[in-house]
């Protein structure tokens, strides 16, 4: 993953959140890291519920603002951690411009890559200072392995997270190491048929009078299309849409036969995956509605099945989940 990502050492870990809890481990109290507005639930959860136990504050801002972003940058601020596209709501933020501005700030800019991975985003490249993978998703690409990465770009920092995952050891055993390096193998040709499924999933979702709207950066409409064209190889494998008021969501979930009600993402299979109950549960109700993640938003990864097949299925179950 070091040569992949381009950086100076990596670390394997137990979890994506074992990579994440070292990392912000390099922090103190006192300190303060700003966040996205819309990241995984459970790095808004370990920074809530945990760190702050300690001292260690987060802020969230939307980070694909930079005017916003730079206003938000105080004194007792260290680091940026920001996702692109963001989960669940795909947001791109532009990491070379947000890792210049921590530049000048003096902090650090922490990228979680995993929806990506280092086959369609490379954000050293871009200025990062360190990057994490959840290796749990794609990396893996299997459904049967638990495991977290983090690269660092500056030989010093890496050094210093290195004492962290010694002394705190969240080491990733071996045989799940030996399942990733095999996941690996497999990550280009994995990668070109999720993008290739999910470029012909979003233009029918986008064209479905069912849908309200799609979250996806490889359509031209979307927001942030010209920012991820920019730093990154296409628009990903992810993608979420909400139903409109006149659907429900939940028959939705149940009237799935091919794709499963799951809170991964990554694997071969496609999940289907319902964000306010399941993935960011753990942001309070009225934070998830500020920053959009809305009751009838549903995140989709589509596996590398048959288009055809991911999108009859979604159809009839789409259809029926119309109310009478």
């Amino acid at each position: 993953m070091r040569e992949l990502e381009g950086g100076a050492a990596g670390f394997a870990f137990a979890s994506g959140m074992a990579a994440i809890t070292a990392v912000l481990q390099l922090f103190r109290a006192g300190d303060r890291v700003l966040i996205s507005s819309n990241v995984y639930g459970g790095t808004y959860r370990v920074l809530d519920k945990v760190f702050q136990r300690f001292g260690l504050d987060c802020g969230i801002v939307d980070t694909s603002d930079l005017d916003a972003l730079e206003a938000a940058i105080t004194g007792d601020v260290r680091a940026i951690l920001i996702e692109s596209p963001a989960n669940p709501l795909m947001t791109v933020t532009d990491i070379a411009a947000v890792a210049a501005l921590a530049k000048r700030k003096g902090i650090l800019t922490i990228v979680d890559n995993t929806f990506m991975t280092p086959y369609l985003q490379r954000p050293l490249a871009l200025g990062a200072d360190i990057v994490i993978h959840s290796a749990t998703k794609y990396l893996g690409g299997h459904s049967d392995l638990v495991a977290g990465l983090a690269v660092v770009k500056d030989a010093a920092l890496a050094g210093r997270l290195a004492f962290l995952q010694n002394a705190t050891g969240g080491v990733l055993g071996p045989f799940d190491a030996f399942l990733l390096i095999r996941g690996i193998k497999t990550l280009a040709v994995r990668m070109d048929r999720h993008v290739e499924n999910a470029e012909q999933i979003a233009a029918w979702l986008a064209g479905n009078e069912a849908v309200a709207r799609v979250h996806y950066p490889g359509l031209k409409d979307d927001p942030g299309y010209a920012v991820n064209r920019r730093q990154a190889k296409n628009g990903g494998a992810m993608i979420a849409f909400a139903l409109k008021d006149d659907y429900d969501y939940r028959t939705f979930f149940k009237s799935l036969k091919l794709i499963s009600l799951a809170e991964s993402l990554g694997g071969v299979e496609s999940l289907a995956c319902h964000p306010a109950t399941m993935t960011h549960a753990s942001i309070p109700r009225e934070l998830r509605l500020k920053v959009g993640i809305s009751d009838n938003l549903i995140r989709l990864s589509p596996g590398i099945e048959a288009a055809e097949d991911l999108i009859n299925d979604l159809d009839q179950a789409i259809k029926a989940s119309k109310e009478a």
